[in-house]
């Protein structure tokens, strides 16, 4: 949705000296097109990825002038803009999930596909991995992180096969767990909705990375760091992430005063108004173009009121 999302980013970079956060960098992609279609534009990219953070940095390298380039998670963003100089900005992209990258190396073990070490790691230098997670938890935590997480129905069943598997031998491969999980789900269900392992693997990569509790932090802080006039515009691409930021923009897009009152008040008008009409979907040429966009869903607002 790269069209839709330089679309609406674009009007908050009209006065001088405009800064864009891309606060899951990935490979830049998002982050070239909006250097390359605004010269006045300094972006500040963040991503925990080492391996993401270098092949970003070659691809803007045209545009190293402009560019801050920060190893962190998304939810320190206020420390890296005031480490930066930059504490207020003009815009901001919240581009969620798994790279493709990620899904399409084998030994980082995001992807059932493969049969590879149990990581999931976004930051390989961090200590919790899913192998960790899967042979440590207890069955009530991964049943938790199963239904939480992966919105799996059989979250108990699959988290039961998983303790009785680990007693014997630890579950250290991708394969393992996606065969283990098939067994898990009764046939009638495997029939359907793809590959049974996508939910358990979502559930663990999210519990890995701290995901959605880096979303709740993040979103947030940056909506507070944007100017008046300013964008944000989230890209999410499965329902817990969408749910997350949709919560946290509606918060900002109401009314907060008394109900009743004759006169509304400003300091609990909202500071924010909503650029899209519930979650926009790619089309259907750019799904047939990359299949992998099919899930992403889009939200943005604007900061209309300072406070």
């Amino acid at each position: 949705m790269l069209d839709r999302v330089l679309e609406l980013l674009a009007p908050a970079f009209t006065g001088p000296d405009p800064v864009v956060v891309d606060a899951n960098l990935g490979l830049g992609g998002h982050a070239e097109a909006l250097l390359a279609a605004h010269p006045d534009l300094h972006l500040v990219g963040i991503d925990r990825d080492p391996t993401a953070i270098e092949r970003s940095t070659r691809r803007l390298a045209p545009y190293a002038g402009r560019v801050t380039i920060v190893r962190a998670v998304s939810d320190e963003l206020p420390a890296v803009l005031a480490a930066a100089g930059r504490p207020r900005i003009n815009g901001v992209l919240f581009d969620l999930g798994v790279s493709s990258p990620q899904l399409d190396e084998a030994e980082r073990g995001f992807a059932y596909s493969y049969d590879a070490p149990l990581d999931m790691r976004m930051d390989p230098e961090q200590e919790l991995t899913a192998e960790r997670v899967v042979n440590t938890y207890s069955v009530a935590e991964l049943t938790r992180i199963l239904r939480d997480y992966g919105e799996e129905r059989f979250a108990s069943r699959v988290a039961g096969f998983i303790a009785k598997e680990r007693v014997a031998n630890p579950i250290d491969t991708t394969k393992r767990l996606a065969d283990l999980v098939r067994t898990a789900i009764p046939a009638a269900t495997r029939r359907t909705g793809g590959n049974p392992a996508k939910r358990t693997f979502q559930a663990l990569r999210i519990e890995v990375n701290g995901e959605l509790t880096a979303l709740e932090e993040a979103l947030p802080a940056a909506l507070d760091a944007l100017v008046l006039g300013g964008r944000a515009v989230v890209l999410a691409y499965h329902s817990l992430e969408d749910r997350l930021a949709k919560q946290v923009l509606a918060a900002r897009t109401k009314d907060t005063g008394p109900p009743g009152l004759p006169v509304p008040l400003e300091a609990y008008q909202p500071r924010f108004r909503l650029l899209t009409r519930g979650a926009e979907l790619p089309d259907d040429d750019e799904v047939a173009r990359n299949p992998r966009a099919a899930s992403a869903r889009l939200r943005a607002a604007e900061r209309i009121r300072q406070g």
